[in-house]
């Protein structure tokens, strides 16, 4: 169970004695605070502060949590012992909060829910679900090709407009239908323009209601974009831990959380590590990661977005994040411009969990096959292009013709698009999704054509679809011929 805040009855009161922009040492005559107590200072005790060092027994130097204009030497200091909270509890549904778990969408505010404290341990061992099981999602191109972890951690790598939100918004309605959990937003970093714009998006899509927004804005002092991933944690451990339900953790951006992290170490004044990275990268990651799991309560299933500095993989912040997913899913800028939407780049995503002991034998070999047709079909492109699909072999030009209807199998239109598409949105049955690919592998469906496959569910939907694309052509041939027939007569 995670602890609750303690307070102390009586307040202790110091007093600043220097500020060096987010860093503020304060002076206690007794009764030091300990690391991670919060403080409030300045005019009206609207600053506030979270202690990280004793510098000595009257001395502690803290990171602002709020910017420190106003703040001057010699001002009080007032703390209660407590440590940074948010309120927890059912009401926090389909509401928007910032990192003190204030409310930020114009509402009533919560003042009366009970709080936790955002410094939580992960679970231990004892506690942790030891079964891997698969994370079903409804979007075919996830399920079949990077099966994510129930209670793992999943990258999504991916530029501007290639669809990574529209992607998350997609998994957040799909959440309430698949494993009727929740949802928990949290923005690290964000403009304050991306979170107003997925504020409305969800409202327009209806899965507002269902889910928890918390945003630490761009504009907002390190200390608290530095925090504002374990105040969402600690929301999304309630509904796990007390309320036994699936939560769907969604971070946009953890390399936001490591940047705030490096500007925190270097305002604090410790020795930079490797390409200015603070030296404590690989704990402060891990402290926010390994909170995320699955035990036997529930499980918290995480998607996090990754911006992967200059494109560069060995990046310290890019190695420290991989070590921690269980899939990565990389959204291709090249299959958006050719309109297969979601963008997900088949051979570049992979996932720990596409194992025979884990997905079962046929789906892993499912899995292989159709990664070796796309691979064959990536190296024919080049051919085709030159020569034409004329000069290919029977067995190369067969192999395109499977690679290019999985690739159009792999669309599908989203429920939280349909008002932009107008394509009604379909969610897909993992088992439904591995029929389908199977029959395209099997060449059941050479001769229908290739946009039948194109933004359907299942299987059986595209083959409708051709049926119903065949008896249109034939309604208007047989058109054709009656109105031929018609000024034949005429001329006779």
């Amino acid at each position: 169970m995670a602890r609750d805040v303690n307070h102390n009855s009586t307040p202790i009161f110091g007093s600043v004695v220097a500020v060096q922009g987010s860093v503020v040492d304060i002076w206690f005559d007794s009764d030091l605070p300990s690391i991670n107590t919060v403080i409030r200072t300045g005019p009206d005790n609207t600053i506030v502060v979270e202690v990280l060092s004793q510098l000595d027994e009257h001395r502690v130097r803290a990171i602002a949590l709020t910017p420190t204009q106003g703040l001057a030497r010699g001002m009080v200091a007032e703390t209660d012992g407590g440590q940074l909270s948010v309120p927890v509890g059912k009401e926090i549904m389909g509401r928007m909060f910032d990192v003190f778990g204030n409310t930020i969408d114009h509402g009533e505010a919560l003042s009366e829910l009970p709080r936790k404290s955002v410094h939580q341990l992960p679970p231990p061992l004892s506690k942790r679900s030891t079964k891997s099981e698969i994370f079903e999602t409804g979007i075919k191109a996830i399920d079949v090709m990077v099966p994510l972890q129930h209670g793992g951690n999943a990258g999504l790598f991916g530029g501007a407009g290639v669809g990574k939100t529209v992607l998350l918004t997609e998994m957040i309605h799909n959440m309430v239908g698949y494993h009727q959990g929740i949802s928990m937003f949290c923005g690290i970093g964000e403009r304050c323009r991306e979170g107003h714009e997925l504020y409305h998006d969800m409202k327009k899509a209806d899965v507002l209601k269902d889910m928890v927004m918390m945003f630490g804005q761009m504009n907002e002092p390190p200390g608290a974009r530095f925090r504002v991933g374990h105040a969402a944690l600690t929301m999304a451990e309630y509904f796990r831990d007390d309320e036994h339900r699936d939560v769907l953790l969604l971070i946009d951006n953890v390399f936001r959380f490591i940047q705030a992290g490096m500007e925190v170490s270097g305002l604090m004044g410790q020795m930079p590590s490797r390409l200015g990275y603070q030296p404590t990268l690989g704990t402060e990651l891990a402290k926010l990661e390994e909170r995320i799991a699955n035990t036997d309560t529930g499980a918290i299933t995480s998607i996090q977005a990754v911006y992967v500095p200059a494109d560069d993989l060995t990046d310290p912040a890019a190695v420290h994040t991989f070590s921690h997913l269980s899939a990565s899913i990389t959204l291709s800028r090249k299959r958006a411009g050719e309109g297969l939407f979601p963008a997900i780049d088949l051979l570049q995503s992979s996932s720990k969990m596409a194992t025979p002991g884990v997905i079962g034998e046929r789906h892993y070999h499912l899995l292989q096959q159709i990664k070796q047709t796309l691979a064959q079909y990536e190296e024919l492109k080049d051919i085709i292009a030159m020569l034409g699909l004329e000069q290919l072999s029977v067995n190369d030009r067969a192999i395109v013709n499977r690679a290019r209807r999985l690739e159009r199998f792999f669309t599908q239109p989203f429920f939280t698009t349909e008002q932009f598409s107008g394509l009604k949105g379909k969610g897909v049955k993992l088992e439904e999704a591995l029929d389908g690919c199977e029959r395209i592998l099997k060449d059941e469906f050479k001769d229908l054509p290739e946009r039948a496959f194109y933004m359907v569910g299942t299987i059986d939907e595209a083959i409708e679809k051709a049926k119903k694309e065949q008896s249109k052509k034939e309604s208007k041939a047989g058109t054709q011929n009656a109105a031929t027939s018609d000024k034949e007569i005429a001329k006779a």
